[in-house]
């Protein structure tokens, strides 16, 4: 298949690509045209049907995979597609992985050094805690499988394992730096691990990868803090304080109240897990702004990005 991100003026596409949206607009002079957003892994881009009486023209919905026959245009400096046909395809036309961004890590290898990590938690609370989420193969396979975002860090298949995986391995090499004296490993990592299991049940899954209703109204900091206090209350002996002070790492780990954060960092734990958060999402947003088709000037400049606040360029050939 031709991927979206490699259209140019005038090519020829004929094509399965997923239907991410489809709304009926009107020209200036009153006629009624199909406007598309088709999608594949390295992007979208928007299609228009001109012609909706056409027999080529066949029956289909937002999000299903559709068979277009279209020419790629140029509009306002964008590219777009002129679709001539298009009807839904069978499954078995394609595959899944072709139309969702995805991790470029070993999902399976992630979920190897989570258990690793697992294993290393000397606290028989916490450990037997983080065994109810990961050894549980319905909750793994939806966590492994989740994006950590809509579309800020991370928000691709994969990306709720990768972020969680990387901050809690920066966590680990963060209170070996400190020392056992001042930081609480066990802590700091199982919040680490769990800050943002909130999020499978904030965001849908693919294909849609949309806020759901419990996201809107609660949002992932609570929604994990309420999965945590139920697992826990499963654990006989937990301790309280040890509950707290973990469910106050996943409140926390935003940092402030205007980023989101019901309460303020007020153990080092926190404090460390909130700035190593920051980081890794930090990092993860210039990487795939470099890993874009984003054009820059000769001195490697990509000009401001409006979600780190600054104008960004790249020191080495990532």
């Amino acid at each position: 298949m031709k991927y979206i991100e490699s259209f140019t003026d005038g090519m020829h596409i004929n094509g399965i690509y997923l239907c991410k949206t489809r709304t009926i607009a009107v020209t200036k002079n009153g006629k009624e045209y199909g406007n598309l957003t088709l999608q594949d892994k390295t992007g979208q881009i928007e299609g228009k049907i001109w012609d909706l009486g056409s027999p080529a023209i066949r029956d289909f919905d937002a999000m299903d995979f559709v068979e277009v026959d279209a020419l790629v245009t140029v509009f306002n400096g964008a590219n777009q597609l002129n679709i001539r046909r298009i009807q839904r395809a069978d499954k078995g036309q394609y595959d899944e992985r072709d139309y969702f961004p995805t991790t470029p890590m070993d999902i399976e290898e992630m979920k190897k050094e989570v258990h690793a990590l697992v294993d290393t938690i000397s606290d028989p609370y916490l450990k037997q805690l983080l065994k109810r989420f990961f050894d549980d193969e319905g909750f793994m396979h939806v966590f492994s499988l989740h994006s950590a975002a809509k579309s800020v860090h991370h928000g691709f298949i994969g990306g709720l394992l990768q972020h969680s995986l990387s901050v809690a391995k920066i966590c680990s090499l963060m209170a070996g730096h400190y020392g056992k004296d001042m930081v609480n490993r066990d802590l700091l990592v199982t919040g680490a691990l769990l800050h943002d299991i909130g999020k499978t049940k904030e965001l849908s899954g693919f294909p849609t990868n949309e806020y759901t209703d419990p996201g809107q109204l609660l949002g992932h900091i609570i929604i994990g803090s309420q999965m945590i206090d139920r697992a826990s209350a499963g654990i006989q002996g937990f301790p309280e304080k040890l509950k707290n002070e973990l469910i106050h790492l996943i409140l926390s780990h935003h940092g402030e109240y205007e980023f989101g954060s019901p309460k303020k960092p007020a153990l080092i734990e926190a404090i460390i897990l909130a700035y190593v958060d920051n980081i890794d999402a930090k990092v993860e947003t210039m990487h795939e702004a470099f890993m874009s088709k984003q054009p820059q000037n000769q001195d490697g400049w990509l000009g401001f990005n409006k979600l780190l606040d600054s104008n960004i360029r790249k020191t080495t050939g990532v």
